[in-house]
């Protein structure tokens, strides 16, 4: 059987605690964002911004101490300007996937819902209150979420993290 060397080993325990500090941010971002977007109403894009940004700034804590921690030769105020800049480029990738397949993903749950309900047979569930535009635009959040996981971790290892061996 082919084992990893050290270094790959390393990388892939960093990648997956770096996963494990997404799925933090992922809980960080669609709480915020759903509190936003469908408690109080505010406008979907804007939420999903401030949603990332908040979720940025958990991540970033996250990483700097779990994730990396052997990376704190570099400055606070530096390291933070670099994974916000990475973050940044991360949102304006992540802004037009979201804008763009909100609707289109919200038509397609308003067509999936009635069909899953009426094949299971579980008009009595926690399914039967889905509403289409919640399940669309989390959909579209996740799809987001997911394309700029890779962006993050690739830019961030090689250029925020770049003191670590």
């Amino acid at each position: 059987m082919n084992r990893l060397s050290p270094k790959a080993q390393r990388e892939l325990s960093r990648f997956l605690k770096f996963c494990v500090v997404g799925v933090i941010g992922a809980v960080v971002d669609f709480g915020t964002f759903n509190l936003l977007a469908n408690v109080l109403h505010v406008w979907s894009i804007g939420a999903s911004m401030a949603s990332f940004t908040a979720a940025v700034c958990s991540n970033f804590l996250w990483n700097r101490y779990w994730t990396y921690p052997d990376s704190r030769s570099k400055q606070l105020g530096a390291q933070l300007l670099q994974f916000a800049l990475v973050s940044l480029a991360g949102l304006a990738i992540r802004t037009p996937i979201f804008a763009l397949t909100e609707q289109p993903m919200i038509r397609w749950s308003a067509g999936l819902l009635p069909m899953l309900q009426a094949n299971l047979a579980i008009q009595a569930t926690w399914l039967s209150g889905l509403q289409p535009t919640w399940l669309g635009r989390n959909l579209a959040l996740a799809l987001a979420v997911i394309v700029v996981l890779f962006w993050n971790f690739g830019v961030n290892r090689v250029w925020t993290y770049s003191d670590v061996s």
